[in-house]
């Protein structure tokens, strides 16, 4: 998922405009985008949508982001949101594991009885210094996490960060994703086309993976643990990820299943 581009719940307009758009992932926010005044609104919209809504239209990733577990929106958020066309709940400022497993419980009512096979997962939003430091636990709190995501607005702007500066958001988007990110929320679909260009395998990357990977059978084949790749000492982790990069790339597009 390279690229999530945010749409208000509250602009059923845009619903069609995001689904045409080349994001990988569409999110309906009921949260921030959408004032207090509007939102038993946007739910109900959102929820008359969705009801509607195959899986994977246009092949997008369907997310929504609710209100906090804390607020009054969140139940009826959920239960209005919980179709089988959701792969994803977008679950605001958990801050601890138990946070998560509260959240996966209302998920859980919210499904019932509404032919989802697969159950949504919660791709949790990390917000404040206590999520960031129990991130970990958060993570690993129920197999409905597929994910985390950094809420840079809430984590910085309260303390005064700059998150003009470079250096506080880990550089460019290429450097995020050096660092492991797969991908970026954007707020306006001109945003997408960079994400999706940062967030892919390269094609110098693909052709790497590509040589580990083949290394790695033969080596395999010899009983050979760890050899050299392009003048690189190869060994496990490294195939793991170049196998990696080859998923990726064949989910793409940019190479053939095999």
């Amino acid at each position: 998922m390279r690229s999530k581009l945010f749409v208000p719940a509250s602009r059923p307009e845009l619903f069609d405009k995001a689904l045409a758009s080349d994001a990988d992932a569409i999110s309906f926010d009921l949260e921030d985008a959408v004032q207090e005044s509007r939102k038993v609104e946007a739910r109900g919209t959102l929820h008359a949508f969705l009801k509607e809504t195959p899986l994977r239209p246009r092949g997008k990733v369907l997310i929504v982001r609710v209100n906090g577990l804390r607020t009054p929106h969140f139940e009826a958020d959920v239960a209005a949101v919980a179709w089988p066309g959701v792969d994803m709940i977008n679950l605001p400022k958990p801050e601890s594991a138990e946070d998560v497993r509260a959240a996966a419980a209302v998920l859980a009512a919210g499904e019932a009885g509404r032919g989802i096979a697969q159950p949504i997962g919660i791709l949790a939003n990390i917000e404040s210094p206590r999520g960031l430091r129990l991130a970990v636990e958060i993570a690993s709190a129920h197999p409905r996490v597929v994910g985390l995501q950094l809420g840079l607005g809430d984590l910085f702007e309260p303390f005064g960060i700059d998150r003009s500066d470079a250096r506080a958001v880990y550089g460019m988007q290429l450097a995020a994703r050096r660092l492991g990110f797969i991908g970026k929320s954007c707020i306006h679909p001109s945003q997408v086309p960079l994400a999706n260009a940062v967030f892919r395998p390269s094609d110098a990357e693909i052709a790497a993976a590509l040589r580990v990977v083949e290394a790695a059978r033969g080596a395999e084949d010899k009983g050979v643990g760890a050899y050299l790749v392009d003048g690189r000492m190869i060994d496990i982790p490294f195939v793991t990820r170049a196998k990696a990069i080859l998923g990726a790339a064949r989910r793409l597009g940019l190479l053939a299943a095999s």
